[in-house]
């Protein structure tokens, strides 16, 4: 008997210790960016990782690797699934060929006019919900979003709207992006973001959808693409932050609350700095006078967005999630009075 409660009590002892280490437990985490190192994008999301751990009080330290270092861009979700990586900061669209709801919720193009307003739908409207419903059945867990903003448009030619997109060779993220220049007579194709300024050099491509002006000129995108559209009439990716399922439901509560509460303050600092640096950049670009800056006229930018919408019920008609993003989606939309 006494033997007996040895072992039991030895036992409890074992399980105790156990729970206040995983408690007490430091993470160390790898993330992969879909931006490249040099990016400010990328730049921004370090200086995240930096807050991660003074918050955590070093608890929680995440190495962020840039666009392709392990995998490709299209393939971090399945490495976070097989623990080759542990996280990826990076556009959902993606994801898109595994299953269309990715795009439809990573960018339903014409949908919001700001970052406040996809956020909202975020926190508010079951959009965090909707996306750990897409993506922990593989093996992910959704933290939370950001995006650089408002994208600008690259282009190698003039484009005063909707008509001088038909024949147009370009780069768009996989998914609803493809799809809505595809319906605008464009014919766009996929390429990471990495190869953006050769394939603009080398004529591969003669436009882009890829990131807010700011980035587009630090990278030299306007020095090949000299006539960009902006405000971007088109696109405004969510880039989530997902890290591996399993790894997070190891953490304790109070480090699954820091972050979360990063990547809300991430994001908004995020957004804060690129609409500043774009503003800045708009105005050396215009001087400099090699640059032809055009800002679609609103009737433009409405049969572009009546082009895009179109296309919404479409990608719900290809699978069941896509269908449930777009009836959360469009009912929020209409109840916030974001239809118009």
């Amino acid at each position: 008997m006494l033997k007996t409660l040895t072992k039991t009590a030895l036992a409890a002892v074992a399980v105790t210790a156990l729970v206040a280490s995983a408690t007490a437990q430091d993470f160390s985490l790898r993330f992969q960016s879909s931006d490249p190192a040099g990016n400010p994008n990328f730049e921004l999301q370090q200086g995240w990782t930096e807050a991660v751990k003074e918050k955590t009080g070093g608890r929680v330290e995440i190495e962020l690797l840039p666009v392709e270092s392990i995998v490709a861009h299209t393939e971090t979700q399945d490495a976070i699934a097989a623990g080759i990586l542990d996280g990826h900061i990076t556009d959902t669209s993606y994801f898109a060929g595994k299953d269309p709801a990715f795009g439809l919720i990573a960018n339903p193009v014409g949908a919001w006019s700001s970052p406040d307003e996809m956020f909202a739908f975020m926190t508010k409207g079951g959009g965090k919900e909707l996306m750990n419903e897409l993506v922990e059945p593989y093996g992910l867990h959704f933290i939370g979003a950001t995006t650089p903003g408002l994208e600008a448009f690259v282009s190698k030619v003039p484009l005063n709207g909707v008509d001088d997109l038909k024949g147009l060779k370009m780069r768009a993220p996989e998914g609803l992006v493809q799809q809505v220049f595809a319906a605008a007579g464009a014919a766009p194709v996929n390429l990471p973001g990495s190869e953006v300024f050769t394939a603009l050099d080398k004529g591969v491509i003669d436009a882009a959808d890829y990131t807010v002006f700011s980035t587009n000129h630090a990278q030299g995108m306007h020095d090949v693409a000299p006539n960009p559209v902006y405000p971007g009439f088109h696109s405004m990716p969510l880039v989530e932050i997902s890290m591996n399922k399993t790894k997070w439901d190891a953490m304790p509560a109070d480090l699954q609350a820091i972050l979360e509460e990063s990547v809300v303050e991430f994001a908004a600092s995020q957004v804060a700095a690129l609409a500043e640096r774009d503003l800045k950049a708009v105005e050396e670009a215009k001087a400099g006078g090699k640059i032809t800056v055009t800002d679609w006229p609103a009737e433009e930018r409405a049969k572009f967005r009546t082009i895009a919408t179109g296309e919404w019920s479409k990608v719900a008609e290809r699978s069941d999630n896509a269908q449930r993003v777009y009836d959360v989606l469009t009912s929020y939309l209409k109840e916030n009075g974001l239809m118009q």
